[in-house]
């Protein structure tokens, strides 16, 4: 082999190398925003978590807010209203599943596994925080005491809710979803 042929070798698989990595540093350019395009947008990230303020909600009220686009309850449950909700039998639920993302596993709908721990971690059975969302086709169910079962009633098709938020008539297949929440301080909930 001669000098000039072995010069050849070498000047060939640079050409060869550098046009290669030109080529994947040309095509990482072009993929890199298709990519990057996935990814949430900023509005959207700030909106993935909301502090409630519950300092002024008395017993005995609730507080609408607003969070990823569905109406989240808040209430401050009555003595009445968690004796009431203690008073049901799972077997009699419709749905006895809690629907509570802040448990471990499908836990019964008992009420205590419905409700939100304070901020010390003891859960006093008096917050409850729902999505305000019927679980029949999607409508938003009046509050305050409203249907049968004195808890939340969705008039467009007659789904019934108790102070806990289980479905107890109508066509609702499941009980009101809770999401994730927990208490921050004594006055702050966080969502998300």
């Amino acid at each position: 082999m001669s000098h000039a042929e072995d010069n050849s070798s070498t000047r060939r698989d640079f050409l060869y190398y550098a046009t290669g990595g030109v080529g994947a540093v040309t095509v990482g350019a072009a993929v890199w925003p298709l990519v990057n395009q996935m990814n949430p947008s900023a509005d959207v990230q700030a909106a993935s978590q909301l502090r409630v303020d519950v300092s002024g909600v008395m017993e005995g009220t609730q507080l609408t807010v607003l969070f990823l686009g569905k109406p989240i309850f808040v209430r401050r449950r009555t003595a009445d209203e968690i004796e009431a909700a203690r008073a049901v039998a799972v077997e009699d639920l419709v749905d006895p599943i809690a629907r509570n993302p802040n448990l471990d596993g499908d836990q019964p709908a008992t009420d205590i596994n419905r409700t939100l721990a304070g901020a010390d971690g003891e859960n006093t059975e008096e917050w409850l925080v729902m999505q305000g969302v019927c679980t029949h086709l999607g409508c938003v169910p009046l509050g305050d005491g409203a249907g049968d079962f004195g808890g939340w009633f969705c008039p467009c098709h007659g789904s019934h809710y108790d102070t806990a938020g289980r479905i107890r008539r109508g066509p609702a297949p499941e009980n009101l979803h809770i999401p994730t929440a927990a208490f921050v301080d004594e006055s702050t909930i966080l969502l998300g």
